[in-house]
């Protein structure tokens, strides 16, 4: 796996078991867990995109093209992804704490985009 794959994951992980512990400190074991899924989902996600679009692609035009796919490709994956753990866990956890979930969520998100900004 590539380093700054690796960087982005630990990152995410951290946030989101921040999020979780802070949740449940303020607003009880629910919340907690909430914000857990909420983390969870966009690590997930980003999983899902990490492993469809960085596949090696060679050097040549045709190369290029593939890597084009791929990246957007990998943006399908991650959305569906997204979609489809944010309806499991609404459908699945009868005590879930909406906030804590979208919270920790967008944090763990956020972190992905400094990914995008980071260099090296």
């Amino acid at each position: 796996m590539h380093p700054q794959v690796r960087w982005l994951f630990r990152c995410q992980i951290g946030v989101t078991v921040a999020a979780a512990v802070l949740a449940g400190f303020v607003l009880g074991l629910h919340a907690a867990i909430s914000a857990a899924l909420g983390g969870a989902i966009a690590i997930v996600s980003a999983a899902a995109y990490a492993w469809r679009a960085l596949r090696s692609s060679g050097t040549t035009a045709a190369a290029a093209k593939r890597a084009f796919v791929g990246q957007v490709a990998g943006e399908g994956y991650k959305i569906a992804v997204t979609l489809v753990l944010f309806a499991l866990v609404f459908k699945s956890y009868a005590q879930l704490a909406a906030l804590p979930l979208f919270l920790a969520y967008v944090a763990t998100i956020v972190v992905y985009w400094m990914a995008l900004l980071r260099q090296h």
